[in-house]
């Protein structure tokens, strides 16, 4: 359990979270290099996790997610999808705008 209220924690701790294979420099697989692109090219900062240096996160996320693959994409504390959505979402438009609603409504509440 101490390991699902990290990953609540890590959720809720980061606007705009990846849990990737690799870092955004290093991407492990096809997935997370296409996943750090679009998020690069939406132009919003965002935090990631290795999940593959951290093995109890790669067991548990599919948990709290309820979703079995990755990367997870999670904005505002929500679950956007993996890559194919993300993919959908960036050709779109439909991400960068959801991304830069969240910078948006970090800024005024900074202004606050």
């Amino acid at each position: 359990m101490e390991i699902e209220s990290t990953i609540r924690d890590q959720i809720n701790s980061h606007p705009i979270l990846l849990y990737m294979k690799g870092n955004p420099n290093q991407p492990q697989c096809g997935f997370s290099a296409r996943a750090t692109q679009i998020l690069m090219s939406c132009g919003q900062k965002f935090a990631y996790v290795d999940i593959l240096s951290n093995p109890e996160i790669r067991a548990n996320l599919p948990k709290v997610s309820d979703w079995p693959t990755f990367p997870q994409l999670f904005v505002d504390g929500e679950l956007v999808g993996g890559s194919d959505i993300m993919t959908e979402m960036f050709e779109s438009g439909e991400l960068k705008k959801l991304l830069d609603e969240s910078a948006a409504k970090r800024e005024q509440s900074a202004d606050a």
